[in-house]
């Protein structure tokens, strides 16, 4: 007898004429990237024992019939700050402005970030990520000092106590100018940062001695074994070009490590030619790109009473044909860099398909959210295939224009092939804790 859609899996099961992406199939015979495959599904304690091609299985096989839905793998979500996540009911941004969330969250921080604060915010961003269909995250983390010695314990127990739910990847975040105020600090967060298996990080700006402040970061991650990650160019300022800096320090260092680059707003307001010297770089030094379009369109651009005119959203397009690995990611959420936002990366990718023209055609973009931030973090997620977990997500939507018209629409999450309380935390759990305050010790 066919399960409804409503059927719930306990970690062996049959899904039967599911539309999948191309792109995401491990073995996706003579199917072209852009294509989408009608499938049937066979997983068995937990795991994908087998993939073929719709039809394979008689009805008397029972199992769910999916009528063409679409089967995503579980997303990978390669740019948060679960830290920082849901304080704007205490910590607004007072006029929308990079600034002022600059000064709104460095207010919060030092009056409200004890473990426990941190703690409850983490777990509910967590938890929303989770019921959405995110299985792998990394998070920047507020790492000035004192800071980094409330978060950086915390984070490593959450991530323990996480596994199997959603995996976790930290990265260490500054601003560069930090460097030159304290000469000590870097070893010691790069040791940190080594000990509880991180990135290294930092925001980076067109400051005096930003190669020397570059060269350290390099040095300090090959000195410590360690990736790199950085905030760039995040300002519609078109003289903001750390981009090229950091790519022009990998290529002189000869730097082997994994580099992702996030923003790069400023490469939508500088000429062509600048562009494409900058890129030529990038591809060269193997960077990765990662764009953020929610907090991008929150912040770039706002000036009371005007309309925006300039969106500040980095250039996939032209970064995708030079071979650079691009990604799209939710960034910040309820807090005063970015207003909204639930960690629905289904949600971002609808908006980021709209806003960079991530469409006719469609393509491999998907990849964005799965394959793509997975294989940078050397993690082995995002892909459908024999062998791999049954961590899916079905639709209801049968095809990316269903998808991207209605992104909160019916899902049901399969995390082991275990269907998942599909049921978000409410924002009125963290009513008492916001009107509290955390105050730190």
């Amino acid at each position: 007898m066919q399960a409804s859609w409503g059927s719930s899996f306990k970690g062996t099961g049959t899904i039967r004429n599911a539309t999948i992406p191309a792109c995401v199939l491990r073995d996706p015979g003579n199917s072209e990237p852009s294509d989408l495959v009608s499938c049937d599904l066979i997983f068995r304690n937990g795991t994908l024992i087998e993939v073929a091609p719709a039809a394979s299985l008689p009805e008397a096989s029972g199992g769910l019939d999916l009528d063409n839905g679409l089967v995503l793998p579980a997303l990978v979500d390669l740019h948060t700050h679960l830290d920082k996540g849901h304080i704007w009911p205490r910590a607004s941004n007072p006029d929308g402005t990079f600034m002022g969330a600059m000064q709104a969250v460095d207010r919060d921080r030092s009056k409200n970030w004890s473990a426990e604060d941190v703690r409850v915010r983490m777990e509910f961003g967590l938890r929303c990520a989770y019921t959405h269909g995110t299985a792998v995250i990394r998070t920047h983390l507020d790492s000035s000092p004192l800071q980094d010695e409330i978060t950086w314990p915390l984070f490593c127990e959450i991530r323990t106590e996480w596994a199997g739910r959603v995996e976790l990847q930290g990265v260490c975040l500054f601003g560069i100018h930090r460097l030159a105020a304290d000469d000590q600090y870097l070893g010691r967060i790069a040791s940190r940062v080594q000990a509880a298996g991180g990135i290294l990080g930092a925001a980076t700006y067109m400051v005096p001695d930003l190669d020397r402040y570059l060269e350290a970061m390099f040095r300090a991650a090959m000195e410590h074994a360690l990736d790199l990650d950085f905030h760039v160019d995040e300002t519609l300022d078109p003289s903001g070009m750390t981009l090229r800096h950091i790519a022009e320090t990998a290529l002189r260092l000869g730097f082997q490590g994994k580099i992702v680059c996030g923003h790069c707003c400023t490469l939508s307001v500088q000429p062509d030619d600048e562009v494409d010297r900058t890129l030529d770089l990038v591809a060269k030094a193997g960077i990765a790109v990662v764009t953020l379009p929610v907090s991008n369109l929150y912040l770039q651009d706002r000036v009371m009473g005007r309309t925006p005119r300039r969106r500040g959203v980095t250039l996939l397009h032209e970064m995708r044909s030079r071979g650079i690995d691009v990604v799209v990611a939710s960034d910040n959420t309820r807090d005063p860099f970015c207003a909204y936002g639930d960690l629905d990366l289904i949600e971002v990718y609808a908006q980021a398909t709209r806003t960079l023209h991530l469409d006719h055609p469609v393509g491999d973009w998907v990849r964005s959210i799965t394959t793509t931030p997975a294989d940078i973090m050397g993690i082995s997620a995002g892909w459908i295939g024999a062998g791999e977990s049954a961590d899916l997500i079905l639709f209801r939507a049968r095809n990316w224009n269903e998808l991207l018209s209605r992104p909160n629409g019916p899902r049901h999450v399969l995390r082991a092939g275990c269907s998942i309380d599909k049921d978000l935390p409410d924002f009125r759990e963290l009513d008492h804790h916001m009107h509290m305050g955390a105050q730190r010790p």
